[in-house]
């Protein structure tokens, strides 16, 4: 009879606990909603965006495998905030990060980079899963976003930093690699565009990662068509 009443009690007080918890989180949703209504529309308008965004990149890293389907790709097309920014955005691509490659010296800052005598060209590393997104895909966005015409420009951007190429790692990407540029290069009267095998790259400092999400308003010689034709870009 004893064990039967502890029973009973025990249940008792963990209906009591599941109770008011159960009161403390409709309290607490509450006064969410009070504080929530009393906030400027703009306010809540970017905050409704910003989880709106982060939920699509998370939606679209959930289609990453990241295993022996993933590759890397590096991209140089004038100012490294905006390209990032366009890789970043295609279904299929798991990191896009800016940094500076095939110069010389050690972990270049931006400050030596644009100087001009390193060598170091501002250049977006793309990692992305091919069973997603092919490389040519990528290959044919980069392309149809840059002057391949001009050396060392892009946009208002001028200096050997701005110059556009495509750099590989793995030897098995040169073929489709110099095969795309070969196609892109019979469309322009001159192509000033690099293609060369990686020899170096190290990442941008930490401010320069994500730019454009951080400041929305900031420059970018890529134009909104080439960013939705980066959302939409599916594999062929």
């Amino acid at each position: 009879m004893k064990k039967i009443t502890a029973i009973i009690l025990l249940s008792c007080l963990a209906i009591a606990a599941v109770l008011g918890f159960g009161n403390t989180n409709m309290l607490d949703q509450s006064a969410f909603a009070n504080q929530t209504e009393t906030l400027p529309a703009s306010v809540l308008e970017d905050d409704t965006q910003a989880i709106t965004d982060t939920l699509n990149s998370q939606s679209s890293s959930k289609t990453i495998s990241g295993g022996e389907n993933m590759k890397t790709i590096y991209f140089a097309g004038g100012c490294f905030w905006g390209v990032e920014r366009l890789m970043s955005v295609v279904t299929g691509v798991q990191d896009a990060q800016s940094g500076y490659a095939n110069g010389q010296g050690d972990n270049p800052t931006y400050q030596e980079v644009i100087r001009g005598n390193t060598g170091y060209r501002e250049t977006v590393k793309v990692s992305y899963d091919e069973n997603v997104i092919g490389t040519r895909d990528l290959l044919r966005l980069f392309f149809s976003t840059i002057d391949p015409t001009v050396s060392n420009r892009q946009g208002n951007d001028v200096g050997s930093q701005y110059q556009t190429g495509v750099y590989w790692e793995d030897d098995e990407d040169e073929a489709i690699i110099r095969e795309a540029a070969e196609a892109e290069k019979v469309l322009h009267k001159s192509f000033e565009v690099e293609i060369e095998p990686l020899t170096s790259y190290w990442p941008a400092e930490e401010y320069h990662q994500d730019y454009l999400v951080k400041n929305p308003q900031g420059y970018c010689h890529i134009g909104p068509a080439d960013f939705e034709a980066a959302r939409n870009l599916v594999k062929e």
